[in-house]
């Protein structure tokens, strides 16, 4: 039985017991929690470093072949059907 606040209202749960909570019912749906770390797109050492590589790319003697090759692999989702 949970616990009552004076008013004899259910006391609130802490966000830690919401988050259990949350994490057995995703279990029983199947779910696993997985985290990882991704890069943050908005710092200014990630935009220096895509603009590295963007122009190296750029400049490359073979730019013409390797933008051949992403467009070969790239779909337009509003007039390709699965891809092909």
């Amino acid at each position: 039985m949970r616990a009552r606040t004076m008013t004899g209202r259910p006391a609130l749960k802490s966000s830690r017991e919401r988050m259990q909570q949350l994490r057995a019912r995703r279990r029983a749906q199947g779910m696993k929690l997985v985290q990882f770390w991704v890069p943050d797109v908005r710092s200014p050492e990630f935009l220096a470093e895509a603009r590295r590589q963007s122009l190296a790319v750029a400049n490359s003697p073979q730019e013409a072949e390797d933008q051949a090759f992403i467009d070969s692999l790239s779909i337009d989702p509003w007039t390709e059907e699965n891809g092909r």
